[in-house]
């Protein structure tokens, strides 16, 4: 980009750091615009970042093209997968001591809600399979492939789902399955159709549940002074660890090393594949990917504090800076490719379908906490971000409940959603393709 006539030009990997550093200025500026006591937070960020892949995005799959410069998607990958790992990693770091306490005295509520939510998900999905099927005209070119109309809807529908529940697991579960139940020249187009679906509803999976958790309590009129002080009654918050720390090695006085360490054996954990399938690892597989395996990592490294004299304590204002610098990270690798996505697919029927999958799980989920497991409300949120696999919601929610605590419910219940999402997606292509 040239400015001035060329006395200034930014190009290459400057430009990107522009580009980056830009979204991040727009984006708090527009997440402090206040409507009604609702606003986007950190998540202004990620509208900025999905106008932005929108109006200049090109062919997401090779590159970005804004005024003449290229920005490599891969560029975008490796942003999102950073904020990843010191997002969830230090939300992990600040939920362990209390974790194992939580969990014990919650476990069947977050399992059962963890499965409800993405029940309900599924269930919304058939519906708009069979919606699909009705009002949707299938592609000329996609029939003339062999590919049957039952076969490409089910595509799409659960692409849609695994976009509106941001679940990259569940979208490479899907893919695999459905490659495996058309010809060889149809497995490209198949697999572009779950992506369409994906890249329509992955906007929306992320704004809904964001707007989700700060409306609510809005809406009930909730004292958050008061929500906070149930919440944190409810948690057995061990200070063994800080309290005997005084005679314990650190390896760097911010605490650096110790979350390089809790993310590489988080990595390592992610990359862990169980065969759910006769074919073993040849066929569809399922791991915790790099989110699962990084939060449980840092769960059990916090929980333990220390192995012999080395200590794996860090400073709460250290993971506080970790986790909004990583949130911002994973807000803009994950919204301006999905910016570019959204426009190049979109589709109205199909945008609908999406925000039904995100909204419809939220509600009845909530409905089953509050009246069924009678969870208070910000473990309630907690759990739904967890629910939802929205790590993103998770970020808006402990901004505005003003306590960390609410990591916990979500930690507890995002491993069970995620492997029933994925297990949910196998189940769509495999019954409904036939």
């Amino acid at each position: 980009m040239n400015l001035f006539n060329g006395a200034i030009s930014i190009t290459g990997i400057t430009f990107q750091v522009f580009i980056i550093f830009g979204i991040i200025f727009l984006g708090y500026v527009i997440g402090r615009i206040n409507c009604k006591g609702v606003s986007m937070g950190t998540s202004g960020i990620f509208l900025t970042a999905l106008l932005f892949g929108g109006l200049f995005g090109a062919d997401i799959h090779q590159t970005l093209t804004f005024r003449g410069d290229d920005i490599t998607s891969q560029a975008f990958q490796i942003i999102e997968n950073i904020g990843l790992i010191m997002f969830i990693g230090s939300v992990g770091m600040i939920a362990g001591p209390g974790f194992f306490g939580n969990l014990k005295k919650n476990l069947k509520s977050y399992i059962f809600i963890g499965f409800i939510i993405t029940l309900c998900g599924v269930l919304t999905t058939i519906a708009c399979f069979y919606i699909g099927l009705k009002y949707v005209e299938i592609p000329a070119e996609v029939s003339a492939l062999g590919i049957t109309d039952r076969q490409y809807m089910i595509a799409m529908v659960t692409g849609i789902m695994s976009g509106s529940l941001t679940s990259t697991p569940a979208f490479s579960a899907a893919q695999a399955t459905a490659a495996t139940l058309v010809s060889a020249d149809a497995a490209d187009t198949i697999q572009e159709t779950i992506t369409i679906g994906h890249a329509i509803a992955y906007i929306f999976g992320v704004v809904g549940v964001v707007l989700f958790v700060q409306l609510v309590p809005r809406i009930l009129k909730a004292d958050m002074n008061v929500e906070r002080g149930k919440i944190t009654a409810e948690r057995n918050v061990s200070d063994s660890a800080a309290n005997n720390k005084g005679n314990r090695l650190e390896l760097d006085p911010l605490g650096f090393a110790v979350f390089g360490m809790v993310a590489i054996v988080g990595i390592f954990i992610g990359m862990i594949k169980i065969p759910l399938s006769a074919k073993g690892f040849s066929g569809t597989t399922f791991s915790l990917t790099t989110t699962g395996g990084v939060l449980l990592s840092a769960i059990v490294f916090s929980h333990f504090g220390h192995i012999g004299k080395l200590s794996f304590d860090i400073d709460h204002r250290v993971l506080g800076v970790l986790q909004e610098l990583g949130l911002i990270f994973f807000l803009i690798g994950a919204g301006v490719p999905g910016g570019a996505s959204f426009v190049k697919y979109f589709h109205p029927l199909y945008f609908v379908f999406g925000v039904l999958i995100t909204v419809v799980p939220m509600i009845i989920g909530y409905i089953i906490e509050k009246k069924i497991i009678k969870l208070s409300l910000l473990d309630s949120m907690g759990a739904i971000t967890g629910g939802m696999t929205s790590t993103p919601a998770l970020g808006t929610l402990i901004k505005s409940a003003g306590t960390n605590d609410v990591a916990s419910s979500y930690a507890s219940t995002y491993p069970i959603a995620l492997i029933c999402v994925v297990l949910g997606a196998q189940f769509l292509i495999l019954i409904f393709a036939g």
